[in-house]
């Protein structure tokens, strides 16, 4: 049997509160569950005490009998020292979207031709006057 800690979802609506647990990877994420090995209550400010609470010592019996913990618990165990965490790095993430990109190329060139286009308008500006006083 494939054991894995995740979260398990209570609370209400708009209100919720996770109860961390070791669970067959087969059964539904609300569903049955083997053992309850702590809580997470994400509507407690984060300095509080009661915000994440785990039982180290069955945690480690479920890992060290292969349970693999979730993302998320992941990130518990690595603040509560139980595990170590590997950073993550997505640098695209900041990157725009492709018709972001699209939209910024197009305000670009209309920049260009504007400046093009004035450029252009001020030297046959300049050039009239010129032609005018050779005229006379």
């Amino acid at each position: 049997m494939a054991l894995k800690i995740r979260l398990a979802r209570g609370g209400a609506k708009k209100r919720p509160f996770y109860r961390i647990v070791v669970a067959d990877v087969r059964s539904p994420r609300d569903g049955r569950f083997v053992e309850k090995v702590g809580s997470y209550n994400p509507m407690l400010p984060k300095d509080n005490a009661d915000r994440v609470v785990l039982d180290a010592e069955r945690i480690q019996h479920w890992l060290g009998h292969g349970a693999k913990p979730s993302d998320r618990v992941l990130r518990f165990l690595d603040a509560a020292g139980l595990m170590t965490r590997e950073a993550r790095s997505n640098p695209n993430k900041a990157e725009p979207g492709q018709k972001a990109k699209e939209r910024l190329a197009e305000k670009k060139q209309a920049a260009e031709d504007a400046a093009a286009a004035a450029a252009e308008a001020a030297s046959a500006g300049a050039e009239a006057p010129a032609e005018e006083a050779s005229a006379e």
